[in-house]
Parts: C-alpha cells; structure tokens; sequence
C-alpha cells in the first residue's frame, strides 16, 4: 500500500513539476536545470493557497513547528504535493473555483489561425492561459478585421501589431502602448530568379517588382530609398501567383510564409536569389503585443500575466511542436480553413528562429530602442507620421513599476 501511493505521489509531483517548470524553460547547462527546480519547490513550499472558506495558508506555515528532520521534509513533500493536486483537479470544491477568479481578456491577431501566432493558440488550449488568471478569447484577425481598430473600439484588449502599424496609430493620437516585442528581427525578403539576370540588390534598379500595399510597403521603400534603387512598383496580392506566373520580377515575400510557398510550388532554392532585409540594415521589427494607455494604468498586474503567458505559449509550442501543429490545425479547422501541416511546421520552425535567437542580445520579449528609433525616422522620412513619442513613453514593463 505505501509503495503504491509512494509511486502515485511521485508520479504526480513529476507531472506538475514537468509541466509548470521543466517544460516552459530552456535550461542550456545542468546548473541553471537545478537552480530552476530549486526555485520552483521554493515558490511551492512558501505558497499561499486559499480554501473556499476563505483561510489561506500554506505548506510551509503547516509543517514549520514539526522537528527538523528527514520525517518532517517528507511530510512536507506531501502537503505540497497534496496542494497541488487538489488546487488543480477541476471541479473540486475543497478549494474555490479558478473560474470563478478569472478576468475575461480578448486578443486579436493580424490574421487567421495559423502557426505564425501558434503560441497564443497554445497557452489559451494549455490552459496556460487560466494559470495566470485569465480568461482568454482569441477574436477573429485578418481581412476585414482591423487589430487596431478593434483596440479603439474597445473589441479586443490587447493586438498583435508591427511597429510600423503602431507608429501610425500612435502618431494619430492613439494612446497604444507596445507591452512585449515577441518578433525582434524581420523576416521579410525579396526574391527573384537567377535567369532574370539579378544578382544582388543593385540589379533591381528598373525591374518590376511587387510590392504590398500599405505599411508593408515600408521596409522596401525605406531599403531602395537608402540603396538610390528606383524600381517599377507592382501591387502585390496575398499571394505569389503573380511571381510564378512571371508578372514581376522579384517579389516580396515573408520567410515563415510566402518563401516556403514559392518551394513548394516547385521552384528550386537554387533557382532563386534571395535578399533578407534584416542584412541589409532594415531592421523592423514585426509582431508585438500591444494594448492601450488606460489598460496599463488600471491593472497592470493583468498586462504583466497575459504578456508572461503568451511567451510561456511560445516556449511550450517550441518544446512540443508536434503538439502544437495539432493545437494551430485545429483551430484553422474550426476556422474553416485549408491546413496544410507541412507548411505549418515550416512556419513554426521559422517563428522559433525569429523569436529565440535574440538580435544584438536584446532582453527577451522587449522593443529594442535603435530599432524603434530607426524604425520612427523612416516613417518620418516616408512622410507617414508627423511625429512620435518618446522610446519610454511607448513601451511598458511591468518591473517598472508603472
């Protein structure tokens, strides 16, 4: 009988351990593993939990009078794993409800479900969402939806937006504030063929070349206008037929999305020449979280929870991506849309490249100040805002105080 509830005990702590510690950090040495599982039974033991009656205490507080001994850890070992067990078994009464407690939130993403915005889908799926407190809805993006306009209009609480976008906003008086930067690095590109003779960015002078309207235009302009590169502008759709069909000769494409695209159309990577704007100094950076002035001020502690939950979904998604591609697949059925899991697993992939890897040893999860800086002069250049805040003014962090 001990035996029996020595390995369901065990078992359990190493399935709470797993998932609310081992699987959301990256440990890169053995050192930094102990010192993560150090902390997490730390922050376990010290925890307060509360009853539905309303008392709150916690493990620590129950054992502190027993003999300091290997009895006592033992004990104490049980009391965690005992408020573990039953803080997290749905619908059990000896602790209040976490529903109960929760604050309902809406996100709105730049476009429809897919792996570019997988960690959200994860985290809300994972529950990782209601750990943090949270009742999360994901609204519906793209066409027709304006991520934007939905936070003026009071429809979504927090945006998925590129700086660009939130520039605009802000210069037109739109009190939006950037509370993480999950995309640092851009991953936007122009390719073209090698039999249309381009070998490097100079040979794009004169050539038709399609470009996307609106503030997706920006980088490219900013890129030729710094190069003295005068192309012939070809609006560009949402797809690359144009390019395959041989409308233009180089294209514009993002590298977790239409470059795959074009491969899998059955051009070769050989066949291809392919210019990313990052190399070139166009450092702008795409997906932020973003959300406005008024949410900050009135409960910041919320902000600081959906930002940690939304980077805990990434890194979840990234340490089960097989997992994940499910988690997206589904809510892109639900969506009534085609799922195609090999080019979602390539987008995926190419979001952890982006989000991981850290330009310039940025803090992780926040607006580099060159890149904003350089990003709100071009804008200004290009004549597409009039002015812009100050760098500390338009970013938020919790640990700030503000």
């Amino acid at each position: 009988m001990c035996s029996t509830l020595d390995n369901s005990f065990v078992g359990q702590l190493w399935r709470s351990v797993k998932h609310e510690d081992i699987y959301l950090k990256f440990c890169a040495t053995a050192a930094e593993f102990k010192c993560g599982l150090k902390g997490y039974f730390i922050t376990i033991h010290s925890t307060s939990f509360r009853l539905s009656v309303g008392v709150h205490f916690s493990p620590m507080s129950i054992m502190k009078d027993l003999p300091d001994n290997k009895v006592r850890r033992m004990l104490l070992l049980m009391v965690c794993l005992f408020f573990m067990l039953f803080a997290q078994a749905p619908g059990t009464t000896l602790f209040a409800s976490p529903a109960s407690q929760l604050k309902k939130v809406s996100l709105i993403p730049l476009w429809s479900p897919q792996s570019q915005f997988a960690g959200y889908y994860v985290a809300l799926d994972k529950g990782i969402y209601s750990w943090h407190g949270i009742d999360l809805t994901i609204i519906k993006g793209g066409p027709g939806h304006s991520p934007a306009g939905s936070l003026r209009n009071g429809e979504a609480d927090f945006a998925i937006l590129w700086l660009t976008t939130a520039l605009q906003h802000r210069s037109a008086g739109m009190p939006i504030v950037n509370v993480s930067q999950i995309i640092q690095r851009s991953s936007m590109m122009l390719i073209s063929r090698k039999i249309a003779g381009i070998r490097r960015l100079e040979d794009m002078n004169g050539k038709r070349v399609g470009l996307w309207s609106g503030d997706l235009s920006i980088p490219y302009r900013t890129l030729f206008a710094n190069r003295g590169i005068h192309v012939q502008e070809i609006p560009q759709s949402g797809t690359v037929n144009l390019f395959l069909r041989g409308g233009v000769d180089v294209t514009s494409a993002m590298w977790y999305n239409e470059y795959h695209v074009i491969l899998n159309s059955g051009v070769d990577s050989d066949e291809l020449n392919t210019v990313f704007l990052q190399d070139e100094g166009i450092a702008f950076p795409e997906d932020g979280l973003y959300t406005l002035e008024k949410t900050v001020k009135k409960d910041p502690a919320l902000v600081d929870a959906f930002v940690t939950a939304s980077r805990e979904g990434w890194q979840y998604a990234f340490a089960h991506p097989d997992e994940a591609l499910d988690i997206v697949i589904k809510y892109m059925r639900q969506a009534q849309l085609p799922a195609n899991r090999i080019h979602q697993k390539w987008m995926l992939d190419r979001m952890r490249d982006l989000i991981l890897i850290q330009k310039n040893q940025a803090a992780e999860g926040a607006l580099d100040k060159h890149d904003y800086e350089a990003v709100a002069k071009a804008m200004q250049h290009e004549k597409l805002i009039q002015h812009y805040p100050d760098f500390t003014t338009f970013t938020w962090r919790y640990h700030a105080g503000e």
